[in-house]
């Protein structure tokens, strides 16, 4: 009889929280700094405290679903077992679009800064390098990629840190220390509620990435109340960080304007530390990059060994563990060739990709909350019905809000992939229940989709 291979239980929290923070890396905020100051009318961080609030009603979903079902499948699963399978599988395929297309903005993000460093080597050079490297990294194990996400996030953080004791001597030396404590990043006199929201409703995408650690619950110790906790701690790590880093550049530099939004936070750091900050900045990002291309390639995999798990991917594929590694080393070897895209597509129209997956499957997150606890299992006490259709309705609402926000081409290359992912079940819906036949013992055996036989003589 073959010996059934699974994956390994070898994450506690502190591993899970890292995995998280490498695959949304807290060096974003400076990736879109300039881009989110101008959406934000420049009160970054009261924008920031506004997609705060709404990722964590999403995040609070996260943490109840994973609770309920501990395994790897993230949205996807959640929405099969909540709500309905044929849903469920729409919601998991619009979310494989954001997972497969996030590796390759990291791989082709990491290549673009290093030609940068090095102009000599061509682009595609790296990113055939990092594909590789990635490759094996995750091959070897999860524990491998839990210590390699854990010293780019504590590199990234001690930066963070680094860059604000700068910014905070800055205010000090400006002759008033009271300023540390102030309103005004919150509150001035051209405050705008709405264009604080439209600030909110495009900085909500430096938090993507905390539900991606749902996917590891199968490797994660007592994911029943790890996951959870982890998801917490992730967004409010992040949070901490980009509200404290805009609400002290906000008091220190507020007449601070910059020439192209694309580089505003290279002009930025210049402004703060000079030349060796500017190179530390660029030093820090290529690490951040690279790790979550890590931590992006763990999650994809994991993600696509569920629905292989479920056979709505050929299952002797897609649910492979090496027996050694104990690894989808498939997967890993399938990501990693699609990854190739990275020499040919676009930083622009990759990202465009990953943002119709993810917020649809944040919405659908909520609703299921919905459906598993307050309508199947009726619990519906005042309580429960805070916490089981209060909440969850305000975190979907808010995030569908958002989704109506994305450009119309973002939105019609969304609902073209989700179209083919209906054409590629129903296919393979018709394939899988067609009658095997097969001879045994001088019978003609008929096995239909459920196993049953019928047999006449031959």
């Amino acid at each position: 009889m073959e010996q059934k291979v699974e994956l390994t239980k070898s994450l506690g929290l502190f591993g899970v929280v890292f995995l998280g923070l490498a695959w949304m890396t807290p060096m974003i905020f400076f990736t879109v700094y300039g881009v989110a100051n101008e959406a934000a009318g420049g009160m970054l961080a009261a924008a920031y405290i506004v997609a705060f609030i709404a990722i964590f009603f999403t995040a609070y979903s996260y943490s109840r679903m994973v609770k309920a079902f501990p395994i790897a499948g993230s949205a996807y699963t959640y929405t099969k077992k909540a709500i309905n399978p044929k849903i469920g599988f729409v919601v998991g395929w619009a979310l494989l679009l954001d997972y497969i297309v996030s590796p390759i903005i990291a791989i082709l993000t990491f290549g673009l800064f290093m030609n940068a460093q090095f102009p000599s080597i061509p682009v595609f050079v790296w990113i055939i390098l990092l594909n590789i490297v990635l490759a094996v990294v995750n091959i070897i194990g999860i524990k491998s990629v839990a210590r390699v996400s854990g010293f780019s996030v504590l590199v990234q953080i001690v930066f963070i840190v680094f860059f604000l004791l700068f910014v905070i001597k800055d205010i000090i030396v400006g002759g008033n220390g009271l300023a540390l404590l102030s309103i005004q990043p919150f509150m001035s006199s051209d405050f705008s509620l709405s264009t604080v929201f439209a600030g909110a409703a495009l900085i909500c995408f430096c938090f993507l990435g905390f539900d991606a650690v749902t996917t590891m619950a199968e490797e994660t110790v007592d994911p029943k109340k790890t996951i959870p906790k982890a998801i917490f701690l992730i967004v409010i790590i992040a949070a901490i960080l980009y509200i404290a880093i805009s609400y002290f550049t906000q008091i220190a530099y507020p007449d601070f304007s910059f020439h192209n939004a694309d580089t505003a936070a290279h002009e930025l750091i210049l402004m703060v530390g000079g030349n060796l900050l500017s190179a530390i900045f660029t030093t820090v990002l290529i690490v951040a990059t690279f790790t979550q291309g890590v931590s992006s390639v763990t999650s994809v995999t994991r993600f696509l060994f569920a629905l292989g798990r479920e056979e709505i991917l050929p299952k002797k594929v897609f649910a492979y563990i090496h027996p050694k590694f104990k690894t989808p080393v498939l997967n890993i070897v399938f990501i990693t060739i699609i990854s190739f895209l990275a020499i040919a597509i676009d930083l622009d129209m990759a990202v465009t990709f990953v943002s119709f997956g993810a917020l649809t499957a944040f919405i659908f997150v909520n609703l299921s909350v919905i459906g598993h606890f307050y309508v199947k299992n009726k619990k519906r006490s005042f309580k429960e019905t805070i916490m089981y259709l209060i909440l969850p309705l305000f975190g979907a609402g808010f995030i569908g809000w958002l989704l109506t926000l994305l450009e119309k081409q973002t939105l019609l290359i969304g609902i073209i992939w989700v179209l083919i992912g209906i054409f590629y079940v129903s296919i393979r819906a018709k394939v899988v229940s067609k009658p095997k036949t097969s001879l045994k013992k001088g019978k003609i055996v008929l096995e239909n989709n459920q196993g049953n036989q019928t047999g006449n003589k031959i």
